[in-house]
């Protein structure tokens, strides 16, 4: 299998049972019970309408390391090389692999990938974080009570646009890209 463009990206979910209307601002915070926040890595391979979401406690460079490893050792084993491209975090990078696992294990998962980084002050170019939306707007826009009802709505979301193989339309050229963005580009 040629190489595999995958998109990652993280987002954090805050979790509340409380099913009670919107309350007033001033009385919002104190009205419900918080029931803690979850971490969602955001793999998204565009071109084939692909995504998968792993919900962790929180984003550590162990759990990236360990979702890098599923991308690799489940969702595209055949693959030769796996293109991320990703956000400049602290723990977007080969280290955390070599934090997670065993030297020869981390260094065996290292070479599946190739390493992209989006542009500071950039990342909204990123595909993943139009998928982000759309997971926002259909599945995370009300109160999860708890990380394992997070993690089924999740997965029947993921399911049905896997099924569909719903793709991102992505019309943004690289004309536009520096025309718009010309203020990032060096001048030469």
């Amino acid at each position: 299998m040629a190489a595999k463009e995958i998109i990652v990206k993280k987002y954090v979910v805050r979790l509340s049972d409380d099913e009670r209307e919107q309350l007033p601002a001033r009385l919002s915070m104190a009205a419900y019970e918080r029931n803690g926040t979850a971490n969602l890595f955001m793999m998204f391979a565009p071109l084939e309408g692909w995504r998968h979401v792993k919900v962790t406690d929180r984003h550590t460079a162990v759990d990236y390391a360990h979702a890098l490893k599923d991308l690799a050792d489940i969702h595209f084993l055949t693959a030769k090389k796996i293109l991320l491209v990703q956000d400049n975090l602290n723990t977007h990078t080969k280290a955390s692999l070599y934090e997670a696992f065993p030297a020869a294990e981390a260094r065996r998962l290292a070479e599946r990938f190739e390493w992209h980084y989006t542009p500071k002050h950039g990342s909204w170019l990123d595909m993943a974080e139009s998928e982000l939306g759309v997971l926002s707007s259909q599945c995370l826009d009300r109160r999860i009570p708890d990380k394992q009802t997070l993690i089924d709505e999740i997965a029947a979301w993921e399911d049905d646009r896997n099924a569909n193989h719903a793709n991102a339309d992505w019309q943004f050229t690289t004309v536009d890209a520096r025309i718009k963005l010309k203020h990032l580009y060096p001048s030469i």
